[in-house]
């Protein structure tokens, strides 16, 4: 079957996200929308034209530059609304999102009535079967003690469906060790543990992730490609890799990773991943930013050389991934089995 022939059946098939942030997920009319909310004038055209760039530095300079639009809990709970709509459209029936309350806290935005408006909005999403979690993101080149108030927020936020504490921004910025702390205090109040690595940094800065802060899931983790004894480790220890092909590509992290000056989705390392045991689940990262949606993410793994059947894999183990309690799981994953064996994908 044809990468082509597969948008149908892969359409029809439930499924899960993993790696999503919700401020990379704000399409260009909404920033235009948002903007209007604040007294500013800005074209659908020229948030386009900012979502364009070379290199992962641009990228971060457009995601602050989104984000400064948003200063009230009205405004996620318009962007919370409009993610919860999108994934219901590509059938994806449990997401967990990433929340910059990083950001939030840097600007002194108050991050319980945002999150109460990131909630609400979430819990409306429910009648229409897209079941929303969240996970607190620490911003890395904000640094430890910003990251420890994060920590605190997530824990204190549990129980509206905080599920775990992240750490992106930055990669380059701070080393893994600098943040133990708040992942020890996290893990203590019974919250799970991911980190981005290995998208912008080396092979070692996977290891120290998983090694020195406990990351259960490794965002990107591109640069494992390179180190057989690394892939072997993952494997082993089970730990999955967050891959978001099209990402990768419009920050050229690709390309750095393969020390290129420019890289292709058919040198995407996902695939090599797979053949070598190690586990991945396949996202979006910033989906409006980066021009993809999840099942664009999949037509990729297609065009990698992935077989219908091991893309219906792939689907399934972002369910499998998922932080979510055994018998929740076991109901989904079910009703995936179930779904896959209709599509004859199972």
């Amino acid at each position: 079957m044809t990468p082509a022939g597969l948008e149908s059946p892969l359409a029809a098939l439930p499924k899960a996200e993993l790696h999503l942030h919700l401020e990379g997920s704000i399409a260009p009319e909404t920033v235009s929308l948002l903007a209007k909310r604040h007294g500013v004038v800005v074209a659908p055209e020229e948030v386009t034209a900012r979502y364009a760039y070379r290199d992962f530095h641009g990228f971060l300079e457009a995601f602050k530059w989104v984000t400064y639009f948003l200063r009230e809990p009205e405004d996620y709970g318009l962007i919370t609304r409009r993610l919860a709509e999108e994934l219901e459209r590509q059938n994806v029936v449990y997401a967990e999102v990433t929340i910059s309350a990083g950001v939030m806290l840097r600007r002194r935005q108050d991050v319980e009535r945002n999150f109460a408006a990131i909630r609400a909005a979430g819990e409306r999403s429910r009648p229409s079967g897209v079941r929303l979690q969240w996970i607190f993101d620490a911003t890395r080149q904000f640094g430890h003690e910003a990251a420890m108030e994060v920590a605190h927020w997530a824990a204190r936020c549990q129980s509206g469906g905080v599920v775990a504490l992240g750490l992106g921004g930055d990669e380059l910025a701070y080393p893994a060790s600098d943040f133990r702390a708040a992942y020890d205090f996290a893990r203590g109040e019974g919250l799970h543990a991911v980190a981005h690595a290995g998208e912008t940094g080396g092979p070692e800065s996977i290891r120290n992730v998983v090694d020195q802060l406990g990351a259960e899931r490794v965002g990107h983790g591109i640069a494992a490609h390179s180190d057989l004894e690394l892939m072997g480790s993952l494997a082993a220890r089970r730990i999955p890799l967050e891959n978001c092909i099209a990402s990768n590509l419009r920050t050229s992290a690709l390309a750095r990773q393969l020390k290129k000056h420019e890289a292709q989705a058919s040198e995407h390392p996902l695939k090599a991943f797979l053949d070598r045991g190690v586990r991945v689940v396949l996202s979006t990262d910033d989906p409006a930013m980066f021009h993809t949606d999840l099942l664009s993410e999949y037509k990729h793994a297609a065009e990698l050389g992935l077989s219908p059947l091991e893309l219906a894999r792939l689907a399934r183990a972002s369910f499998e991934a998922a932080f979510l309690p055994p018998e929740e799981k076991r109901t989904l994953l079910d009703a995936f089995d179930a779904k896959a064996k209709v599509l004859a994908l199972a």
